[in-house]
């Protein structure tokens, strides 16, 4: 199943916003939401952080309860991917019935399963955004602006919900798409999980040069072509060991179908087919751009 882009109204900000987890996404989520005139609330683990957040204006009140949450009329999981089903579990004895709660996290299928169980005003979302750099002193305006946002409701997802979620990740200047938490995830298995484990990959086969002094010739003529195709395998490697855990069938799947796409070229190579390798060069050149 594609993505295909929705629509909604722009809501006006007269409701109470709140953010479980201020680190990098939650903060830009924060900065973004005080900007555009809503009331936020922060919840983050440790005290220094929550103080940070209202000495810099990010947010208007936070701490370390989620019994702050009990105000917010649309609650953000920006936690790491572990921790949203619990943290929606942990939110159901502090929220009113018409809180609405939504997540950022790469991974939807169980997630989205889980958490709607527990909350019924539950909508899946992923913001595809983010930076090198992590934490709450790397949050900035904007981040979200021409980003996609993906929202992807189930059978019993409450359309009220929904559209709430698509009216701020409209005004945050993102652009919309819908999907079904399988197509998410088979998606973002290919575009986003499959490309940190190749590119670690890539790292560890240059780690695993057995000759020192060609090691560190490599590391000393590596330039920008290697630097764009490392970069994601540099990243943290949390994160990286929670998409490959979270979204472990279709990850799985990418990478069995690469490892497919590798045979061939290794095939191609040792039998001296040029041109047939020349054509394949060029039919991935043609498909690039739409990619981009």
């Amino acid at each position: 199943m594609s993505l295909t882009s929705i629509s909604a109204q722009t809501s006006q900000p007269d409701l109470i916003i709140g953010i479980v987890g201020l680190g990098l996404i939650g903060g830009c989520l924060a900065i973004d939401c005080k900007r555009l005139g809503y009331t936020v609330y922060g919840v983050a683990r440790r005290p220094a952080t929550t103080a940070v957040a209202v000495e810099q204006g990010m947010v208007d009140q936070s701490g370390c309860d989620l019994a702050l949450m009990a105000k917010a009329d649309l609650v953000f999981i920006c936690t790491p991917m572990a921790l949203i089903v619990p943290t929606v579990h942990q939110l159901v004895e502090h929220l009113p019935e018409s809180t609405i709660v939504t997540d950022v996290g790469s991974v939807k299928g169980e997630v989205v399963a889980a958490a709607t169980t527990a909350w019924p005003n539950f909508v899946g979302g992923h913001p595809m955004a983010g930076k090198a750099e992590s934490g709450l002193a790397a949050a900035e305006a904007g981040l979200f602006r021409d980003r996609p946002y993906v929202v992807t409701p189930i059978e019993t997802t409450k359309q009220v919900a929904l559209d709430q979620v698509v009216a701020i990740a409209t005004q945050l200047g993102s652009k919309i798409y819908t999907s079904t938490p399988a197509a998410h995830d088979r998606a973002v298995a290919a575009i986003s999980h499959l490309p940190v484990m190749v590119s670690s990959s890539l790292l560890h086969t240059c780690l695993s040069e057995s000759d020192f002094q060609v090691k560190v010739l490599a590391q000393q003529l590596a330039s920008s072509g290697f630097c764009d195709t490392s970069r994601v395998g540099g990243g943290n490697p949390e994160l990286g060991a929670m998409m490959a855990q979270f979204n472990r069938a279709a990850l799985l799947q990418s990478l069995q179908q690469y490892r497919h796409q590798l045979d061939t070229v290794i095939n191609l190579i040792e039998v001296e087919e040029w041109d047939a390798l020349k054509q394949r060069l060029t039919v991935a050149q043609q498909e690039r751009p739409k990619y981009l």
